[in-house]
């Protein structure tokens, strides 16, 4: 029998992520419990995506909180995920939460999971895995050791992530290590390199030094060892030209799609790249496919083209573009839209890779929501507190859940 709780505080407030820029925070409490929830923010954004703030930003997001969500959530049930987020979308009622903000819809839908957790004296990850009615399992981190795109200056890469994942690791922690260790071990190789580099980093503490796309594979794979796969995050979106239909590369001038599509095929074939995240732009469905049959040893993942919608997943997977799937809460608003779109990916034997957004805040709730979907991979960064936290986490649910959680394994494509 289901517990029943009563929300009897509800609060929201301006806090700041990983980049400085403003964000909200939701606060919710019963009787001496209480859980918040801090959004993150993406700068290489889906055109699918819910609305982060109302036009006006975070402070109206805060504003619309207290004068139309808070009334009706005092005296609601937390555990009742579903009527929670129903009526967030309710609320707002303007399809992609361009009312109260989809940040704001993400933070009192993961919290309302997090209170209800915690009063029912249970951890998130089992309270998810309950809701989701998936198996939960530790996902394998998957961090981004050097990058440029949208998360770095210039001159740093045009392709904004290479990635990097443990392949046989036996517990979170010698995952997280090892992701550690290529990461210093990068940072050495760069010194050696560009004598000049100061080491800066993008936003999600990835390595950005003034290198070529190809020059930088090369150093991150020199850098992995035997039991490291390597990947990429194209976010081709951020480099596509839409109105000349293009694709601009900062070193090597303008591609074409076809030039574009040969490249990154190259790279993943000579690099023997195991996870190539949005290798075209969002809308270029067939190119997905083209790289899916092409790249048969190779995950390709799709984030800006399902934006964690269980429909486009569904038909992503049915007509081959996809092997794997980014799911970012925030990016749909809820944590049920998230379940349903995990489900989708799980029942088409999807890859799950729940991810971060480039502005982090240090919550955890992430780790949790990974292990809850049983998610294949987590993609939380590597370095900096805010990725960490999402690491740390791991570990300790990993402690506690004592034995009752396996590792997952990232199936072969």
């Amino acid at each position: 029998m289901t517990q029943s709780f009563k929300i009897e505080r509800a609060e929201a407030r301006i806090v700041f992520d990983s980049r400085g820029s403003q964000t909200v925070e939701v606060e919710l409490g019963s009787g001496e419990v209480s859980f918040s929830v801090a959004a993150p923010a993406g700068k290489s954004r889906g055109g699918r995506e819910v609305q982060a703030y109302p036009s006006n930003g975070v402070a109206e997001a805060v504003k619309a909180f207290r004068e139309m969500v808070r009334p009706r959530l005092l005296g609601a049930d937390p555990a009742d995920q579903r009527a929670i987020d129903g009526m967030l979308a309710e609320i707002d009622g303007s399809g992609d939460f361009s009312r109260i903000g989809g940040n704001t819809a993400y933070s009192v839908s993961i919290c309302s999971a997090g209170l209800a957790s915690r009063l029912a004296g249970k951890p998130l990850w089992e309270h998810v895995a309950k809701l989701s009615g998936l198996r939960p399992s530790i996902p394998v981190p998957l961090g981004n050791v050097l990058g440029g795109g949208a998360h770095a200056g210039r001159g740093a890469p045009d392709i904004q992530e290479i990635l990097v994942f443990h392949t046989a690791a036996r517990t979170p922690s010698e995952a997280v290590e090892e992701n550690i260790a290529v990461h210093r071990r990068v940072g050495e190789r760069l010194s050696e390199m560009l004598p000049d580099y100061g080491g800066g980093k993008g936003d999600e503490g990835a390595y950005a030094p003034p290198l070529d796309d190809e020059t930088a594979l090369k150093a991150v794979k020199e850098s992995a060892g035997g039991l490291v796969a390597v990947g990429l995050d194209v976010a081709a979106n951020s480099i596509y030209i839409s109105g000349r239909r293009v694709y601009r590369y900062r070193r090597m001038g303008e591609m074409d799609r076809a030039r574009h599509i040969q490249y990154i095929e190259r790279l993943a074939t000579s690099y023997g790249l195991k996870y190539l995240e949005d290798p075209v732009e969002e809308n270029d469905w067939d190119g997905f496919r083209m790289l899916r049959s092409r790249l048969p040893g190779t995950l390709i993942c799709g984030d800006d083209l399902v934006v964690t919608r269980a429909d486009l997943i569904r038909e992503a997977a049915a007509s081959g573009a996809i092997n794997a799937v980014i799911l970012k809460p925030n990016q749909v608003g809820t944590l049920s839209a998230t379940l349903d779109a995990a489900a989708e990916a799980e029942r088409w034997k999807v890859v799950k890779v729940v991810s971060h957004r480039s502005g982090e805040t240090c919550d955890s709730s992430l780790a949790h929501i990974a292990v809850g979907v049983g998610a294949n991979l987590i993609k939380s960064g590597i370095v900096g507190g805010e990725r960490v936290a999402k690491a740390n986490e791991l570990l300790r649910i990993w402690e506690r859940a004592a034995g009752r959680l396996e590792m997952s394994r990232v199936a072969a494509p």
